[in-house]
């Protein structure tokens, strides 16, 4: 028996390529890069990719920003966010730029949850062991089933109206409302005001400037593809912690265990980082840290703090006098002024306003330890330390002071000298001092 055999053809598989789009970039000196990404791309692989092409460190705090110019608006795009989604929701008569920038403040609730939510403003459910535990407070706000009441005063911008009213609000898992009696928690009492799905919250970035706000702790709801400032549903807080509060919890109830897998992202596969065992991670200067002595004929590691003190001071003067002796365009040295060094650094920002210095920290993230130091406005010849603590921005004054013919820094009327500005921002990294708290991270203005 003769088997004839026959050729089966199967189709040709037609390999899937995603659409390539140009995206532009923008720093905080408004330098720019355009850049060729899939049309799927995350805020966060934006994020690696800018990480990567300047060689950065990734300590994952840097975002992908979205900023509204004419409404002073602003927001932190969330690491899963897809960013021609973000881009489609643009209109045409609002000018919208992409900023890329370090937010300590992305996932900081996530490791201390206790100071974004004051008792005054939380309430949970009546079943709930009052007492509730770092981690409860947390499995509470991501759970699908409860969640926790946040209730307090805003002020309500009236639609198609200036002026603005004062309302007692209450947020719960079905939207944000309002009560048209007092503080009334009666259903009959209570009128809707929004919900989250189809639109996304922005921080004012202007003050009372733009929108007339009784406050300058101003936050918005602006719906997908709106049609501009019209359909904005603008609110204000009475204090930064009021606002952070609001917006923290909005941010839980919107994205819920999709914000709690971005902050663990950067982190899976190591130890100890099972659900919800959340201890406050090191970053990765602070493990890299380690005084060591190679004075003798082995190194050693200097475990007293005091000595390691002295020795990274000594080491740090001596390292500034080998650095004041720079190299001229025609190879002969010439000496660099105390008075300018500090102009290098990217803590230092030169001639930027008190307005200017609060923004760019409050963009930076309103953790404690924040900072940045610039010139002084009403005296030239002095400077200015601007750092965040407790949800506030205070303003030390740095004052020259001179002893013997030689110039010193001081933050406490001369009990602390420092040769340099330089010398004052390392002392003040490792030690307290007369500050509420140490200096942790600096506010750059990054080229792109």
């Amino acid at each position: 028996m003769n088997l004839s055999s026959r050729r089966v053809t199967l189709p040709a598989v037609m390999p899937i390529t995603l659409q390539k789009r140009v995206i532009k970039v923008y720093s905080e000196d408004d330098t720019s890069r355009a850049l060729e990404v899939p049309s799927d791309i995350t805020a966060r692989d934006v994020c690696q990719l800018l990480i990567l092409k300047n060689h950065y460190v990734d300590d994952h705090s840097w975002t992908l920003f979205e900023q509204l110019t004419h409404t002073g608006l602003g927001r932190a795009i969330e690491d899963h966010e897809l960013v021609m989604e973000v881009q489609s929701n643009w209109v045409m008569e609002e000018e919208t730029k992409l900023y890329f920038r370090k937010n300590y403040a992305k996932y900081e609730f996530f490791k201390n949850p206790l100071s974004f939510f004051p008792d005054h403003m939380i309430s949970f459910p009546s079943e709930t062991n009052a007492a509730l535990s770092h981690s409860g407070i947390l499995q509470m706000f991501l759970s699908s089933s409860t969640y926790p009441e946040i209730h307090g005063y805003l002020h309500a911008k009236e639609q198609g109206k200036k002026s603005w009213k004062k309302l007692y609000f209450l947020l719960r898992r079905s939207g944000l409302y309002f009560s048209t009696k007092g503080t009334s928690k009666e259903p009959r009492h209570l009128q809707f005001f929004c919900e989250f799905s189809n639109s996304d919250m922005y921080m004012s970035l202007t003050g009372k400037k733009i929108s007339g706000a009784p406050t300058n702790y101003g936050f918005c709801f602006k719906p997908n593809k709106s049609g501009g400032t019209r359909d904005l549903k603008q609110l204000c807080a009475d204090d930064e912690q009021s606002r952070t509060c609001w917006m923290t919890a909005i941010r839980l109830l919107k994205y819920g265990m999709q914000l709690y897998q971005n902050y663990m992202q950067p982190y899976q596969g190591r130890s100890g980082c099972s659900p919800l065992n959340i201890t406050p991670m090191r970053s990765i200067s602070e493990n890299s840290l380690v005084a060591m002595d190679f004075s003798g004929h082995r190194s050693r590691i200097i475990e007293n703090p005091t000595e390691a003190l002295s020795v990274a001071v000594e080491e740090g003067l001596a390292w500034r006098r080998r650095g004041c002796l720079r190299l001229n365009s025609h190879g002969s040295p010439i000496a660099m002024s105390n008075m300018a060094i500090h102009r290098s650094q990217s803590w230092f920002h030169h001639k930027i306003s008190r307005e200017e210095a609060q923004r760019l920290i409050l963009q930076h993230g309103l953790v404690d330890g924040v900072f940045l130091v610039r010139d002084s406005q009403s005296n030239p010849k002095t400077f200015v330390l601007s750092l965040s603590h407790g949800l506030k921005i205070k303003h030390f004054q740095i004052v020259p002071l001179e002893d013997d013919g030689k110039l010193f820094y001081t933050l406490d009327d001369g009990h602390t000298r420092f040769t340099d500005l330089i010398q004052l921002v390392e002392f003040y990294q490792l030690n307290k001092g007369v500050l509420p708290c140490k200096l942790k991270h600096y506010c750059a203005r990054i080229a792109l």
